[in-house]
């Protein structure tokens, strides 16, 4: 079991200093790449703490399940931003940062003087990143926005439709982890771009925008050529028949792509004489076809059980698995071999289990150095890192309580 707490920092970004006053999701999600990578993240949070340590099973008041998937490898300082005291010590502490991240409205940061003009006159190497539901400088710059929302918006709730045709929302905060995501690896362009210029800079990724450029890769269809009215969506992810398979007693995911693969999974299913049919035999006929060709599928799988199935599609290097359910995946012996889900021993919450680090490096390896931490845990320390003497940071804890 591990014991992680106030290891070295191994990873790629070891040395950077992050202040990141964002919450929920989205920003967290981001903020917690970096600090995986080996960064420094000061995790600023109101008296109240970020809303994510209120949802979910916990032991402990404020450390719930959900705050804990996004907040790891993180420091945590309680600054109440309403203090003129609270206020002027976030801003000591984006003096000597590398990295400053909010997920507020625009026009809450420039209230605040949070906005990147304002930083960037105290610390020119500042690299100043934030997300928000629409592109800086639109009519709509300032509008609020979440994960819902987006998905309406984009297009993803009417892919994502019921068999009543009622779009649906997917099942999990997909446009804020997705935009999470791309404002992390952001981050870090700019971190290169730092690194050879010594020049900060703004970076700002709107979530509808970098959901759109997420869907349309594919969907954008007759739309590339300037002709939506001919189409518009891939008709492979939107036929009825793209789904895991039911078998004999349960479900299995099989793709085929390349010509030889279709032809070796026609022949498992014991029909070979679909491998030279035209509506079968391209890449671009089964496209065309892909009705047909998901519905063989359809009809051939169920004729064995799950089990025999991944060992014929296996043999035959066809790309196939279990479907599996959430609680499935504490059983898959793929998961197990790597050793996905970790065990560890919090200093609060005690035996926790935590997924592993996906990226590798060889030379720079991330790591979780940190769990979750409690609401203030590094209040005092971070700030006398910083410089201020005990009668201040008692002053601002006063001031903020």
């Amino acid at each position: 079991m591990q014991h992680t707490d106030e290891k070295p920092a191994t990873g790629p970004l070891a040395g950077i200093r992050v202040i990141d006053v964002t919450s929920i999701v989205l920003g967290p999600y981001a903020t917690q790449m970096l600090g995986d990578l080996g960064a420094d993240v000061i995790k600023v949070e109101s008296p109240r703490g970020d809303d994510t340590r209120w949802i979910g099973p916990s032991r402990t008041e404020g450390m719930a399940s959900y705050f804990a998937n996004l907040n790891r490898n993180k420091r945590s300082v309680v600054l109440d931003l309403k203090q003129p005291a609270a206020k002027d010590a976030l801003l000591r502490l984006i003096d000597n940062a590398d990295v400053f991240v909010h997920n507020m409205r625009q026009s809450a940061a420039k209230r605040l003087g949070l906005d990147y003009a304002t930083l960037a006159a105290r610390n020119k190497r500042l690299i100043h990143a934030s997300a928000s539901g629409f592109r800086k400088g639109s009519a709509r710059e300032d509008a609020p926005a979440f994960d819902d929302l987006i998905q309406g918006l984009s297009g993803l709730a009417s892919l994502n439709a019921g068999p009543d045709g009622a779009p649906r929302y997917a099942p999990t905060v997909l446009v804020d982890k997705l935009t999470g995501h791309m404002l992390g690896s952001m981050i870090g362009m700019a971190l290169f771009h730092r690194e050879r210029t010594g020049q900060g800079q703004e970076v700002h990724v709107p979530m509808l925008e970098t959901t759109l450029s997420f869907l349309l890769v594919e969907h954008l269809w007759w739309a590339t050529l300037g002709e939506a009215e001919r189409g518009v969506g891939y008709p492979r992810m939107l036929t009825p028949h793209r789904r895991p398979y039911p078998t004999k007693d349960g479900f299995i995911s099989v793709i085929a792509s390349s010509d030889a693969q279709y032809a070796r999974l026609l022949s498992a299913l014991g029909r070979p004489e679909l491998i030279d049919d035209p509506r079968f035999v391209s890449i671009a006929a089964r496209a065309i076809n892909v009705d047909a060709v998901l519905a063989v599928l359809t009809d051939g799988l169920r004729a064995r059980t799950t089990d025999a199935w991944l060992t014929i599609l296996t043999e035959a290097d066809i790309p196939c698995g279990k479907a599996n359910s959430l609680a499935d995946l504490f059983d898959d012996d793929y998961l197990r071999d790597t050793g996905f889900f970790q065990e560890a021993q919090h200093p609060v919450e005690g035996r926790v289990t935590l997924p592993a680090i996906a990226p590798s490096f060889s030379a720079s390896p991330p790591a979780v150095r940190r769990l979750w931490p409690t609401l203030g845990q590094h209040t005092s320390e971070v700030l006398r890192e910083a410089g201020f003497a005990d009668a201040e940071i008692a002053a601002i804890a006063a001031a903020g309580s």
